[in-house]
C-alpha cells in the first residue's frame, strides 16, 4: 500500500484512543472474511455498501468526539496522501498489463509453472510486486486453463510474486520505498535481505514444484495434451508504458521540488502530484492504443479493480485509529506490545521486532507498520543502517514477507485473487488462505528469524 506523502502519521492523537476505535476496521475485515462464504450473492451484490457502512460506523463517533473539522482532516489525509496514490498505481498497472497478450501454445507443466513463478519473483524487485503480478498473472492463468487444480498455483503466485520477490529493492514493495524516502541507501536492502530472500524463495519454489508435479500426475486428460511451447507477445508497446510507471515512481522518490499544495490540511508535494498525473496518462494511453482484440483475449474488464477500489477505500479509512494507536507507542493502548520489543538495557529484541512487525503487517497495512516501527526504533536512517542494522533488517524482512499471510497484507494480493476468481479459479476463502500461507511460510520465517537475526 502507498506511503504517506511526507512520511507522517495521521495527526489523530493515538494516546487518547481505546482499542474500541478499532471495531470498525475489525468489522470490515470480518465482513471480507465471512460474508463471501455464508452469503456470497449478498456480498457480491453489496460489498461496496457494506464497506461504506463500516466507514460510517467509524466516522459518526469520530465527528461526535473530535469534531467535524478533525474528522475531515483525518479522512482527507488518508484519501489524498495514501489511498489515491495506492489505487492510481494499481489502476495504471492493471490497465497497462491487461494490454499485453500472450498467444500460442504454452500449456503448463510443473517446470514451466515453476519457471514462471521464479521469473515473477525476480521481476518483483525490479518493477515492483504489483507490476510483476499484473504482468504475469494472466499468462499463468491462461497456461493452466482447463486444469482441475489451479488454485494452488495462484496461492504460490501471491506468496512469491506478490510479496517475497519484492524484498530486494525499494522499488519492490511500498515499505522499502518508505525506507528509501527516509534515507535508507537504495542498495542496503539488496545486501541485507539477499540471502534470507533467496532462502525463502528457493524453498517455496521447490515446494511448489513437488506439489504441482503431484497434482499434474492426477490429471491424465491434461497429460494427454501436447505441451509444446509456441508463444507470441502482442501489445508489446505496453512494456514501454510499464517502464514509464517504474520511472515515474522512482523519480518521485528522488526529486525534491520543495513545492507543496495544501488540500484540506494535507500537504501534497509537486513531485507526487506529477507522479499521479503521469500514471493516469500512461493508463489512458494504454487503454486507447491497445487493440480491443488483445483485451478480449485477456478477458479484461474493470470488475476486479472496482472491487479492490471499494474495499480498500473502506480499509484505508477504518484503519486510521488503529495506526494512530500504534503511532502513540508507549503512550497508546498497545503500550504493552511496544514494551515487549525492548530489553531492560534499552536494546531491541530483534526477533520480537520481526514477529510483531510481521503480524501487524499481515493484518493492518505493511507500509504504515514499517513506518511506525522505523520511527520507534530510531527514526534515523544512518543509525538504523549502522548500530541498529539488525533491527532495520528485522523490520524490513517482516514487512515484506508477512504481507503474504493474508489477502489484505499487501497491495497485489487481493487484486490477484480477484483476477483469478474472475477467470473461474476457485480460490481459498479469507481464513483458508491464511491457513495455507501460514503452513507454507511460518516455518520458513522461523528459520529466517533464527539464522538471520
Amino acid at each position: 500500500m502507498a506511503a504517506p506523502v511526507d512520511g507522517a502519521l495521521p495527526a489523530l492523537n493515538g494516546a487518547v484512543l481505546s482499542l474500541r476505535w478499532g471495531i470498525p476496521f475489525a468489522g470490515l475485515l470480518l465482513s471480507i472474511a465471512v460474508l463471501p462464504i455464508v452469503a456470497p450473492r449478498f456480498w457480491h451484490a453489496h460489498y461496496g455498501k457494506i464497506a461504506a457502512t463500516w466507514v460510517l460506523v467509524l466516522l459518526i463517533p469520530l465527528i461526535s468526539v473530535f469534531g467535524f473539522g478533525s474528522a475531515v482532516h483525518e479522512v482527507a489525509h488518508v484519501l489524498f496522501a495514501e489511498y489515491l496514490p495506492f489505487i492510481i498505481i494499481l489502476f495504471a498497472l492493471f490497465t497497462i498489463s491487461g494490454g499485453i497478450c500472450l498467444r500460442g501454445q504454452f500449456r503448463a507443466t510443473p517446470v514451466r509453472n515453476t519457471g514462471l513463478l521464479a521469473l515473477g519473483a525476480t521481476l518483483a524487485s525490479i518493477m515492483g510486486t504489483t507490476g510483476a503480478s499484473m504482468l504475469l498473472i494472466r499468462p499463468l492463468l491462461t497456461a493452466n486453463e482447463g486444469r482441475k487444480s489451479r488454485g494452488h498455483a495462484v496461492v504460490f503466485f501471491i506468496l512469491l510474486v506478490g510479496n517475497i520477490g519484492g524484498a530486494l529493492s525499494p522499488l519492490g514493495d511500498p515499505p522499502l520505498f518508505i525506507g528509501f524516502l527516509k534515507g535508507v541507501n537504495f542498495f542496503w536492502t539488496t545486501r541485507a535481505l539477499l540471502w534470507p530472500t533467496l532462502l525463502v524463495t528457493l524453498a517455496l519454489l521447490a515446494i511448489f514444484y513437488l506439489l504441482d508435479r503431484r497434482l499434474f500426475a492426477r490429471e491424465p486428460e491434461w497429460l494427454a495434451h501436447k505441451h509444446e511451447f509456441h508463444a507470441a507477445i502482442e501489445g508489446s508497446f505496453n512494456f514501454v508504458l510499464l517502464a514509464g510507471v517504474v520511472g515515474a515512481v522512482l523519480v518521485s522518490g528522488l526529486w525534491k521540488s520543495g513545492i507543496t499544495v495544501d488540500v484540506l490540511g494535507t500537504p501534497l508535494t509537486l513531485e507526487n502530484v506529477v507522479r499521479e498525473v503521469l500514471l493516469v496518462v500512461l493508463a489512458f494511453a494504454s487503454h486507447v492504443l491497445t487493440p480491443k482484440a488483445i483485451r478480449a483475449h485477456n478477458v479484461f474488464h474493470w470488475a476486479p479493480i472496482v472491487e479492490v477500489a471499494k474495499l480498500f477505500a473502506g480499509i484505508f479509512v477504518t484503519i486510521i485509529p488503529v495506526i494512530a494507536i500504534l503511532g502513540a507507542g508507549r503512550s497508546g493502548a498497545l503500550r504493552d506490545l511496544i514494551a515487549a520489543l525492548v530489553n531492560p538495557d534499552g536494546t531491541f529484541r530483534n526477533v520480537a521486532v520481526f514477529w510483531v512487525t510481521g503480524i501487524l503487517s499481515a493484518f493492518l497495512d505493511n507500509a504504515p507498520t514499517y513506518l511506525v516501527l522505523f520511527n520507534l526504533a530510531a527514526g534515523n536512517a544512518a543509525a538504523l543502517m549502522g548500530p541498529l542494522a539488525t533491527t532495520l533488517k528485522a523490520i524490513s524482512m517482516a514487512a515484506v514477507y508477512f504481507g503474504a499471510l493474508t489477502y489484505i497484507g499487501n497491495a497485489p494480493n487481493f487484486m490477484i485473487k480477484a483476477i483469478a476468481e474472475d477467470r473461474g479459479v476457485a480460490m481459498p476463502s479469507f481464513f483458508a488462505y491464511i491457513g495455507y500461507s501460514a503452513v507454507l511460510l511460518v516455518p520458513l520465517l522461523a528459520l529466517v528469524a533464527l539464522f538471520a537475526l
